[in-house]
């Protein structure tokens, strides 16, 4: 009933909102005769707060068409590889004219980029995925809003998000004999148990796996968001956070944890900072600071734009990474499309170089619980393993913005780059190869022979 409620006030507050906008525009334009009055300015800055306010915020837009490279402006073209009932796997392809640009970039590594689900668009690493792009072959998990699927579609559990890991994995593999995966905050639990189903099958497993700021281990430093999920029954979350979908999306019925509920909680973690923030955009819009007032436009279009999450798989999450910590105890069992279920042994990764970020500052995800997938992965070369504090970095500094760019970015590049040029290690294997394991190789095979380019020439004309 929440729902209903929400989305009827939402209607309700959307001709307030269009006409607030009208009215910021007629006090500010200098040809009006309301823009002459003695408080135009600030009626103008008033009525733009009201509408930012009352605005329904949808799914922003990469935006990413050029990027520089070494001087050379690239062109970008995004699209979808690989469609998904929850998630896009898609991929932003490089365009050159240049000859040596386009040796450059033909040699460069893939990296996966998986983003979050945890309530916002995968357009919140568009930072990221930006920085990336100057020298790798990109991709990002772009996941849909739950209330977008149809029922139709079945469910969606933490189970399936480790299956499209792997599946996405696997489509480099086929394309480009490996690749690298990045994990941003919540995806880093389900991106290791990924990668160790891999390797306890034998399969081929990612040159590097860089984990930023997720709860690998939450028991360790437990931030607000950690005590929430751990302090409250799963029950409790069930019955108080879950709701149906209602009438007027394709997701109709389906169970889902709101955006709007998230949002909230997003808001009620800092309120005075939000208050503040809201209050500095009013003055910088009296005072023409038009670029502060962009900015805060930028970042509130990104930050108060959400998602539903599929109950299960959030109700998954609770369970599994809050309150039973069954990565870190060796307890947790993967479904595997099939259906046969598979124990998830990190030990069993033994090439995968790994790489954990954390911010000093970061009340997500605390101190020590990214880390902990050293612990975890102990059959991994000391030399194959690093480990970064940022200092100074909150939660959101360690994938965008200065901090990410001059002090993340370059060691995040030099770690692929270091491994991606050495000569791998032997191949681990477990003997005899298991069903999954034989069913994987048969995809794998299917999607080699399905992308192989027919020349290579062509391959080069079409950029990379």
């Amino acid at each position: 009933m929440l729902y209903q409620i929400y989305e009827a006030q939402r209607s309700l507050m959307e001709p307030f909102a269009d006409f607030a906008l009208a009215a910021s525009k007629l006090y500010s334009n200098p040809l009006s005769p309301f823009g002459q009055s003695p408080f135009a300015q600030r009626l103008s800055a008033g009525f733009d707060l009201m509408y930012r306010l009352g605005k329904d915020y949808e799914k922003p837009e990469f935006g990413i068409q050029t990027i520089d490279v070494e001087g050379v402006e690239i062109a970008i073209q995004e699209r979808v590889e690989v469609d998904k009932p929850f998630c896009e796997l898609r991929r932003f392809k490089r365009f050159s004219d240049h000859p040596h640009t386009l040796e450059t970039l033909h040699g460069q590594p893939a990296v996966l980029i998986v983003a979050p689900l945890s309530g916002h668009y995968a357009t919140l690493l568009r930072d990221t995925v930006r920085s990336m792009l100057r020298d790798h072959k990109v991709y990002i998990t772009d996941w849909r809003n739950a209330r977008m699927v149809p029922l139709e579609a079945g469910e969606f559990h933490l189970d399936d998000y480790v299956n499209y890991v792997q599946e996405f994995i696997r489509h480099l593999q086929a394309r480009y004999g490996n690749c690298h995966v990045i994990s941003v905050c919540q995806p880093t639990v389900p991106v290791l148990a990924a990668v160790s189903l891999m390797a306890s099958r034998g399969e081929t497993t990612p040159v590097t796996m860089t984990m930023m700021g997720g709860p690998i281990d939450a028991r360790k430093s437990p931030t607000a968001v950690n005590n929430l999920a751990m302090n409250k029954s799963y029950e409790w979350f069930e019955t108080n956070v879950i709701y149906r979908v209602p009438p007027g999306f394709p997701g109709e019925g389906r169970r889902v944890y709101p955006g709007f509920l998230q949002h909230s909680g997003f808001v009620a973690m800092n309120p005075d900072r939000h208050l503040s923030s809201h209050y500095d955009y009013f003055k910088h819009l009296i005072a023409g600071d038009d670029a502060s007032a962009e900015a805060h436009r930028q970042f509130y279009d990104e930050y108060n734009a959400v998602l539903d999450m599929d109950a299960d798989y959030y109700l998954d999450t609770i369970r599994v990474v809050f309150q039973e910590f069954r990565l870190v105890d060796g307890s947790w069992d993967v479904r595997a499309p099939d259906g046969t279920l598979e124990r998830v042994r990190p030990q069993d990764i033994k090439t995968t170089a790994h790489f954990t970020i954390e911010g000093e500052l970061d009340d997500i995800s605390g101190a020590g619980q990214t880390e902990a997938a050293h612990a975890l992965c102990y059959n991994v070369p000391k030399e194959r393993q690093k480990h970064l504090e940022v200092k100074g970095a909150g939660h959101y500094g360690i994938f965008s913005g200065r901090r990410w760019r001059e002090m993340v970015y370059p060691q995040v590049r030099d770690f692929i780059a270091r491994f991606h040029h050495a000569v791998p290690l032997p191949h681990e294997s477990r003997g005899a190869a298991s069903p999954a394991r034989v069913a994987a190789e048969r995809r794998s095979t299917g999607r080699a022979r399905s992308s192989a380019p027919r020349a290579s020439s062509r391959k080069r004309a079409a950029g990379q």
